[in-house]
């Protein structure tokens, strides 16, 4: 059901409005002043808003600019007892759908609501398409560890050279690939993924180089292989650490002579494809294992991009957090939300141990059930009890990584745990030595050892 808000300030015509919206199977609301509109469009989407120009606290100008401002999907059609043509073309310029003079026509108003919903849809549709052709997302972190990967793409991309992109599962090693293919001389043509880890073994040699018809049972047509599709473009095989020893080996061959062969044929097909490969395993360790070959490593490895967890680059967790959160707010045509200091800081010292596809998830969560302005308190919420425990679990490991000795933490841990027994017992003496079970000559020995002091 199509959602409407009637702006005026003149009851009986929001009454009238209402009755024959509703009849007509609208879903309506209200507003009696400029102001209360646009606290109204800021909580709730809505398709269309029927909006009166001479109204107190905020005229429906401002009130055009401000949605504007708000980045509001909804189409505005201005009605008002004053009109003008200057006013009209200031309506239109600002953002305004139609211009509808006082008392309306409800037959030309119907026709306009009408036709201001399909431009909603063909908006709404465009957005989505727009979003699904996009060639590349933005590389999102100012630091170290991504300035020095934005600088190693530019120095690679324009070259051929083979990459190995190596970072834990949701690190973002497709966006590094994808960057690659961008700006490289290839960027005109395709770039083919093939996530190797989601095929079977048996099927991978006919994903990546095609088959004859009748090759085997289930090949009832001739099928392209990714290789093909590829030519003159970019080949990103994700996951090559899970490819099977056999296909390992035709790949090796396609990259030492730049020919392919389909399974079940024997012509051999030339192929211009840069080949960029990922993978979140160890590939030395897979070698010394037996499970990669080491002369398709050497190959695949010219240049080396490692991509970090997002633990490791926590002050990245703010910035990538508000471009989620403004991607997805314009994804569902929403009134873009805020991030408290607070609430980022939360989110940063979360673990993350899925990383930047983890954190994209939390902040969808996040738009969909919090108000205008995303708290800690929101973060707490919607994080949830598992996410807790994982980030108490990270904060020991940050803990243990402060100290080089047993000894060390040892002592960091002996005076952490006697001054908290010293607050709690208000500093007697005689009861903490005895509740944590020292001679209080003893306790005293470590108060001075440790500096201990009650302070005010």
């Amino acid at each position: 059901m199509a959602s409407v808000l009637i702006i005026d300030d003149e009851k009986n015509i929001r009454l009238t409005l209402r009755e024959i919206l509703e009849f007509e199977g609208f879903e309506v609301d209200e507003a009696p002043d400029g102001m209360a509109g646009l606290e109204m469009l800021g909580k709730k989407k809505y398709d269309v808003a029927l909006c009166d120009v001479k109204m107190p606290k905020a005229d429906g100008l401002e009130v055009l600019s401000k949605a504007a401002e708000m980045r509001l999907e909804t189409q505005f059609i201005m009605i008002s007892g004053h009109g003008t043509i200057e006013t009209a073309v200031e309506a239109t310029r600002k953002g305004a759908y139609d211009f509808i003079e006082k008392p309306p026509d409800l037959n030309r108003l119907l026709v306009s609501i009408r036709n201001a919903l399909d431009k909603s849809n063909l908006v709404r549709e465009t957005r989505v398409l727009k979003r699904k052709v996009a060639r590349v997302r933005e590389m999102v972190g100012e630091s170290p560890a991504m300035k020095k990967i934005r600088e190693t793409i530019d120095k690679v991309a324009p070259t051929e050279a083979r990459v190995l992109i190596t970072g834990p599962n949701g690190a973002g090693k497709e966006l590094v690939a994808r960057w690659i293919h961008e700006k490289s001389a290839r960027a005109n043509g395709p770039i083919v993924e093939v996530n190797c880890a989601a095929i079977p073994s048996e099927l991978i040699e006919s994903e990546l180089f095609g088959h004859e018809k009748g090759a085997f049972t289930s090949a009832v047509k001739q099928r392209i292989g990714k290789f093909e599709q590829a030519d003159g473009g970019t080949l990103f095989l994700d996951e090559i650490g899970d490819m099977s020893p056999s296909a390992q080996a035709k790949v090796l061959r396609a990259l030492q002579e730049n020919k392919i062969t389909r399974v079940g044929g024997d012509k051999d097909i030339a192929v211009n494809v840069r080949v960029v490969a990922a993978t979140n395993k160890n590939l030395p360790e897979e070698i010394q294992k037996g499970n990669f070959r080491e002369d398709l490593y050497h190959r695949l490895s010219v240049v080396i991009i490692r991509v970090p967890s997002l633990a490791e680059r926590r002050d990245d967790v703010p910035l990538l957090a508000r471009h989620f959160l403004s991607e997805i707010c314009a994804e569902y045509g929403v009134a873009e939300k805020t991030l408290t200091p607070a609430a980022a800081a939360a989110l940063a010292a979360l673990p993350w141990t899925g990383n930047i596809r983890e954190l994209r998830n939390v902040v969808e969560r996040l738009v969909i059930f919090s108000g205008k302005e995303i708290t800690k308190e929101d973060v707490s919420a919607n994080v949830g009890e598992e996410r807790s425990s994982n980030s108490a679990l990270a904060n020991m490991d940050a803990l243990f990584e402060r100290f080089t000795t047993l000894q060390d933490f040892k002592n960091y841990a002996e005076k952490e745990f006697i001054e908290f027994k010293l607050r709690k017992n208000g500093w007697n003496i005689s009861k903490t030595a005895e509740e944590i079970d020292i001679q209080r000559s003893h306790l005293h020995g470590k108060i001075e050892r440790y500096g201990l002091n009650r302070g005010e």
